[in-house]
């Protein structure tokens, strides 16, 4: 019984086509940690705010409704949470929060 195998044939890549594939990879992985990163950067001006000190009775979404200016309450929370790094919305007398401004 004869086992016969089908001829694969063997590719080399010169030192140039592998300085090509390595270039276009370095190429593609620049492309998407760029594609990652324009997300995440910071902005060069800082965003202009006040502080508000809380005042008895007086809850996140009071303040959020004044900042707001019209705007969507529930998106200004948002920001004044992420803002000062709010653990809740539950907010206690005598506590300073930087409210943005303009």
């Amino acid at each position: 019984m004869s086992t016969t195998f089908a001829h694969v044939p063997v590719y080399r890549l010169t030192r140039r086509g592998r300085l090509v594939v390595f270039l276009l990879a370095f190429v593609a992985l620049v492309a998407i940690g760029v594609a990652f990163a324009g997300g995440s950067m910071a902005t060069a001006e800082p965003e202009a705010t006040e502080t508000v000190v809380v005042e008895p009775g007086q809850t996140l979404w009071d303040i959020a409704s004044e900042a707001s200016e019209g705007r969507d309450v529930r998106d200004m929370m948002d920001h004044l949470v992420d803002l000062n790094g709010l653990d809740s919305v539950v907010l206690g007398a005598g506590q300073q929060l930087a409210v943005p401004v303009g």
